[in-house]
This record gives C-alpha cells, structure tokens and sequence, in this order.
C-alpha cells in the first residue's frame, strides 16, 4: 500500500490517483460521495474507477493521452477523473457552461480525441456536432438518472424527463454504463509524479488569453499535501460540501483531492440552487465547505430571512476572488464557523497562500503554505527582489508550480522569472510574513469564481456584422465580485440595439461570460501605437464610480 503522510516530513510526490488507491484501502466502508442522498463507498468507488479506466483502455486511452471532461458536480466526474489518470490519460477541464464553439476550441487546442458528458440535452446536444463531423472519436455519456437513487430517479422522470438527450444509435457515443462493461481490470500505467502531467487546466495566464497549465501528479499532490498541512486535524467520514465546480481547480484540489487524501465524505451538488442548498445542509450536516465570495454573500442574505442549519459547518476556505471583510464576518457571526481566505492561481494546482485559522489578518491573504516561497519583484524589473513592505509583483516558487503551459513554451516564458512563477499579481509582504493584495496586473475577469476572458467576449462581439470595435472589462458587482461591461462601437451607417446584441451573444458565450452593460460609444481610447486601451476605459468607470459614491 502507498505510504503517505501528509502531515510530516518533506512534501510528498505521488500519482494523484494514488491517492484514491490508498483511501480505498483505509477506509473502504466509508462514504466517498453523497449524490443528492445517493451514497458510494471508497470501496466501491475503487470499484467504478477500475471498471472505467479498463473501458478508457479499450477506447485507445494510454499514457499521456488526453481526455476532456465536461460535466457539473456529479459523480461522473470523481470517477472519469481518476479513472483517466488510473488508465495514463490527462485531464482536460472543461466547463460545461462553454458554448459549441468554444468545446471546439478548447477540444482542439488540447489534443483530446475523448470528452465526457452528462444526457441531459443541454450539455449532450453542444457536444452532438462536434462528433458527428469528426471532432471526437468517441464521446462518453452518463445518465442523469443513473447517478439518482431511486426516489429521486422517479421523481425526475416525471418532472424533467424532458430535459434528458436521445443519444443516437452511433459507435462514437457510449454511454457510461457500458464503458466498464466487462473490461476486466486495468493494465497498470507507470507514472513519474514528477514529469508526467495530470491535468490540463485551462486559464487565462497573465494576458487574458485561455490556454492551458501543464499540472503534474507531483503538483496537485503536494498541494493537496499543503492544504491538509494548513488545516486543523479533521477526522476521517466527515462531510465535505462541494459546491464549487470540480472543473475549477480549487475544488479539484481543496474540495475532491483533499477529501481523498482524508477519507471526507464529498457532499456533491450540481448547481447553486438556494432550496436544495438549505435542504443538504440540514441533511448532511458538513464539517468543511470551501467556496467563493458570492456563494457565502448568497448564504448570508438568505439566512436573514429564513433559518438554515449551519451550526455544523467548522472549517470555510475561500478562493478565487478577493473576499470581504463584511462577507466573511457576517459569515462567521451566522454560523460560528473560521472562514478563511486563501490565494492561487491555475498555473499553482491552485493554492499559493492562506490565513491560518484562528489567526485571520484582515485584508491578507495570509502566509504561503508549506514549501512554498513567495517573492515580491519589482514591477520594472523583475529579476530584483524587494524587501518587506515594498510594492511589486507576486512571484510563486514551488512544488506545486506547473509545468508550464501547453505548447506554449514563448507563453511559459513571460510567466517565469529565475525559476519563479509571475502571478501578474500587485502586493507586499510584511514584516511577519503575511502577503498582502492591492491590484491585478491581469485583464482576466473573476466574476463569482468563474475565470471570464475579455478577449474571448471581444471576439464573440466581433462576430456581430454591426461592430466596429469592441473593449470588455471588469467592472465592479455586489454579488459576483466583478462581471464584464463591454463597450463598443459600430460601422458606420450600422444599427443594433443593446438588446438585440445580447440576444446575438446567447449563442457564442456561456451566461456568466455575457456583459452585464454594453455601451456604445462614437469611439474608444486608443494608446499612442493605436492600440484600444483597456486601462482608460478602467480609469473611467473607477473614476465615475467615484463621483457617484461621492455624490450620493
């Protein structure tokens, strides 16, 4: 049996799927995921990833193959995900809020021949073209009412049957539960922790553009070792909350990776949903429950209003965006509970830095986690390194640093600096060690943990036969955090109106990445070469924000 002790000693190196192997031999009686009430030991979980890495094999998956995953949080996703890795395949992230022709793009660029989805027609029809015109060879498809117990099951048959995909009779299509059937056992993969990548993992980098970060087994180990090195002792059954998409890196790494290493039970939920959010909480009672800004903010208003049981949650990590002081307290006042911020990014597996619980430094994202050396370097030069308190760039050293992105080695390049990654990250450090945030070298929009590329909603734009030009930033939300303004103008003797562009977006971006405003402007600030400023366009909105504020 594996030997692996995160909790002393130098941070280990395994395959992440290791992981799993070892949970199925400690703890095989407990509960591995809780699906809507429907319940999988480890042990039986080994079982189902077994099955499918064996019918991963057979459909061609070998070392270093790649395999896209398209699914929300089900139990489709825990299984493919280390059954790809038992098989020597890489994990492609994909998220299902992507439109048809994004799936495309991310599809080719990463290589994968291979996706995973659900039946349900709004995920299955995206994917339904693209292999019937020779984009996948073979897509793998779960039921929706396969993963149900049969009460739910029933339930939503009756309800939203009519949701659900009719897969037609194609060898390219198979459905899940025939992937494992009767493919024995897996043919075991050798695996350097080390060199051999794990997961492709799309973002937005420094430059706004999408392209993926090579992340090794040893990367997402070690910072699965890193996190639970952070955390209070947490006993082995107790309820993990997932809520956040397992597509995104922090819940793949703070939510189901780490729940593995401890033996957790993850409590998976599809979707935010206010009803069966309540109804799970007071049902499963869980211990732990990392998140987003925006989910805990929802949490608050909502019990204000109504009473939730929330007494049993112990332990709250936030990332992917900053977190508020107000949100956090009043977060804490609800349900006694340490919510703590941390700090990452994709191209670090994700987690960089994070407050300790029990000594929370408002405004900080708190001390780098274990092997982890953070540097602050000067915004004009980046080989010099600043002392405590001065203002430069967040630069990352670690295990759990990526490998760079995929072929992309010119892109890898601009992000490392002496062997440390460049986070396109403003800060300081102070005299204790705390790192503190205070501006974003980078375009990308976090818009409720969500990764919004402003270039991939410039392009879809651009695809409207009426624009001329067109800018997108961040701007400010009270729920989200930020969500994107686009800011356009159109050919001359042109017209479209702002709702008939909105209709037009629906079908080249997913919900979260359309502009919540579009202004149309006669023109747009252009830098001295002629290049559209973004940066004015940000000086705009901060500086009419503040006159409003001032006004008001």
């Amino acid at each position: 049996m594996l030997h692996f002790d995160s909790r002393h000693g130098s941070i280990p190196a395994v395959p992440v799927h290791a992981l799993l192997e070892r949970a199925v031999a400690q703890w095989p009686q407990i509960t591995a995921l809780d699906f809507l009430g429907k319940r999988t030991s480890y042990a039986e979980l080994g079982r189902l990833v077994a099955r499918a890495a064996a019918g991963f094999q057979r459909l061609g998956v070998e070392k270093g193959t790649r395999v896209a995953l398209c699914l929300p949080n089900t139990p489709y996703y825990v299984i493919c995900y280390f059954a790809i890795l038992q098989a020597g395949g890489i994990v492609v992230n994909l998220s299902p809020l992507y439109v048809e022709r994004e799936l495309r793009h991310f599809l080719k660029d990463s290589g994968a021949r291979i996706a995973v989805t659900l039946d349900v027609a709004e995920l299955y029809n995206k994917f339904a073209p693209i292999v019937a015109d020779g984009g996948l060879d073979h897509l793998i498809v779960g039921s929706m009412l396969e993963s149900l117990d049969v009460v739910k099951r029933c339930g939503f048959w009756l309800t939203r049957r009519k949701s659900l995909a009719r897969l037609p009779a194609d060898a390219r299509v198979v459905r899940f539960a025939a992937l494992g059937a009767g493919a024995g056992a897996p043919r075991p993969v050798p695996c350097d922790p080390q060199r051999d990548i794990a997961v492709l993992q799309y973002t937005g980098g420094t430059t706004g553009i999408p392209k993926a970060a090579m992340l090794s087994h040893a990367n997402l180990s070690a910072n699965c070792a890193q996190v639970d090195r952070r955390l209070p002792e947490i006993e082995a059954g107790a309820g993990m909350l997932t809520l956040v998409p397992l597509f995104h890196v922090l819940a793949m790494t703070a939510a189901m990776n780490l729940s593995v290493l401890l033996g957790l039970t993850m409590i998976l939920l599809p979707r935010y949903d206010k009803a069966l959010l309540r109804k799970t909480l007071a049902r499963t009672r869980p211990l732990f429950f990392p998140g987003v800004p925006t989910i805990y903010a929802n949490i608050n208003e909502a019990a204000a209003k109504e009473k939730w049981e929330l007494a049993s949650i112990r332990f709250c990590v936030s990332g992917a965006a900053p977190l508020p002081a107000e949100i956090r307290t009043r977060f804490e006042a609800l349900t006694g509970c340490q919510l703590v911020e941390g700090y990452g990014l994709s191209e670090a597996a994700p987690v960089v830095a994070a407050n300790i619980f029990g000594a929370v430094r408002d405004g900080s994202i708190g001390l780098p986690v274990e092997g982890t050396i953070v540097e602050i370097r000067g915004l004009d030069d980046p080989s010099r390194v600043l002392a405590p308190g001065e203002l430069g760039e967040v630069c990352v050293r670690g295990p759990q640093v990526m490998l760079g992105y995929w072929n992309r080695p010119d892109e890898t390049a601009k992000v490392m600096v002496e062997g440390a990654l460049r986070t396109g990250d403003v800060g300081y450090i102070d005299a204790d060690g705390y790192i503190f945030l205070v501006d974003r070298i980078k375009d990308l929009i976090i818009s409720g943990g969500y990764n919004v590329y402003p270039r991939m909603v410039e392009e879809a734009l651009y695809r409207h036969p009426a624009v001329h030009e067109a800018v997108v930033i961040g701007i400010p939300d009270a729920r989200r955090g930020q969500v994107p303004k686009a800011y356009v103008t159109l050919h001359e003797g042109a017209s479209v109106t702002e709702a008939e562009l909105q209709a037009f977006l629906e079908e080249h971006l997913s919900p979260v990445e359309r502009p919540k405003r579009i202004e149309f402007r006669a023109s747009l600030p252009k830098t001295v070469v002629g290049k559209l400023s973004r940066k004015d366009l940000v000086a705009e909105e901060q500086a009419a924000m503040a006159q409003a504020k001032a006004a008001s």
